[in-house]
């Protein structure tokens, strides 16, 4: 095995901590399958080579545990986590059995999780990260990878350069790129080099990184809420539910897991349009605000003032996060659409982290099975969505249209 690159459990996104802790105390029960999907396949393949030095550096991952400073942090920083959850993370680690790891017919790499879902989320970050770094150091010849993270910090200094002279404003930012980092070193570079250069921005705020290692190193603020999965898992996993209800059984375990914390709900897993049917007053009341992960970023702004402005709630004091491939540019203009409308906040990854000469891993590791039943993520656009059973998509898919026409 080459050096290894997840040396910390806390090299990891804050959502899978506040999703753990209601995972553990609410679903313990639920049973998941995790599935890799290399969205650049026909590009893009992996070596057998590739393949084991994957599987080296999961091993390794499976054998970290937390030390007591790492979870004195977690407690600190994160004071709505509770102290029952922070001892159960005393003695969690990842499991090697959990995995299922080959090179298939295509030269693609099968990747399976599968295993309790308060378990094994806290897999999907660390491995991505892993799969991102060890294809770049194989597949790059040595010449062309110190090209490439060249060009990257070149890159970033330019951008950080466009923040200090206001060329761009983004008001609130914050780093959401772990899973598809160039390679740790970078990423760690990166997040030093905007950590250090924040206070010379000008109407643009850095307000921290999803990644709690990060934060922890650099004092910044660690940040995140919630993903798909846990809509996915709670909404889709138990058939006694109706899916096109999903939303409403998240946000109420949710409520009461945080009450009013942790205040900022993904709204595309099923599409923003059947969200909105269950983000009613008291829910729109006690969320601080909503995340932006599919579609035209304006349309759905819109939507969002418009449901406010139904349901009689001030915008002004709720927060829209932008999260869809941002990247500096394209912040600043939603920004400028919407600044004197809502609070306005960008959660930006691949732009700030891999941004170079050669393109980022575009792949994902998603939830694809819970209890043994398919689930599926039907977000704004058609290209996100992911399922194995087409069968479930088509019945999904009704229950959804029912509902909106009833």
């Amino acid at each position: 095995m080459r050096e290894q690159i997840i040396t910390s459990l806390l090299d990891n996104d804050l959502y899978k901590f506040n999703m753990g802790q209601c995972l553990l105390h609410q679903y313990a029960d639920a049973n998941v399958v995790w599935q890799y999907k290399n969205r650049d396949a026909e590009t893009r393949k992996f070596s057998p080579e590739m393949v084991e030095e994957i599987k080296e550096q999961v091993k390794a991952f499976c054998a970290l545990q937390f030390s007591k400073e790492e979870l004195d942090y977690l407690s600190t920083s994160c004071p709505w986590l509770s102290k029952d959850y922070i001892s159960f993370l005393s003695i969690y680690h990842p499991q090697y059995d959990w995995f299922d790891i080959k090179l298939d017919d295509n030269d693609q790499l099968y990747l399976t999780v599968s295993g309790p879902q308060f378990l094994t989320t806290y897999c999907e970050t660390p491995v991505m990260s892993i799969i991102s770094e060890t294809w770049f150091k194989m597949e790059l010849a040595p010449d062309a990878y110190t090209s490439a993270e060249e060009e990257l910090y070149r890159r970033t200094d330019e951008k950080l350069e466009k923040l200090k002279t206001g060329e761009l404003e983004l008001g609130a930012f914050s780093d959401f790129g772990s899973r598809r980092r160039f390679s740790k070193k970078t990423f760690d570079e990166i997040i030093r080099k905007f950590s250090e250069a924040k206070s010379e921005f000008k109407n643009s705020i850095f307000v921290g990184t999803s990644n709690v290692e990060f934060a922890k190193k650099y004092k910044i603020r660690p940040v995140g809420t919630i993903a798909h999965e846990l809509i996915q898992t709670i909404g889709q996993g138990y058939p006694e539910r109706n899916p096109a209800y999903s939303n409403k059984f998240v946000m109420d375990a949710w409520h009461r897991e945080y009450g009013t914390e942790n205040g900022t709900y993904l709204t595309d897993c099923i599409g923003t349009d059947v969200f909105l049917r269950d983000f009613d007053r008291v829910n729109a009341k006690l969320f601080d605000g909503v995340r932006h992960d599919s579609g035209d970023p304006y349309e759905w702004g819109e939507k969002m003032l418009k449901h406010y402005e139904k349901l009689g709630i001030n915008a002004h004091e709720k927060t829209l996060l932008f999260s869809d491939s941002l990247n500096f540019e394209k912040a600043h203009s939603i920004r400028h659409a919407f600044a004197d409308k809502a609070k306005v906040a960008f959660g930006i990854g691949t732009y700030i982290v891999a941004d170079t000469n050669v393109k980022y891993m575009n792949q994902v590791l998603k939830v694809v099975e819970v209890n043994g039943r398919p689930v599926a993520k039907l977000s704004d656009v058609e290209g996100k969505n992911m399922c194995r059973d087409p069968k479930y998509i088509d019945y999904l898919q009704r229950a959804i249209k029912w509902r909106m026409e009833h």
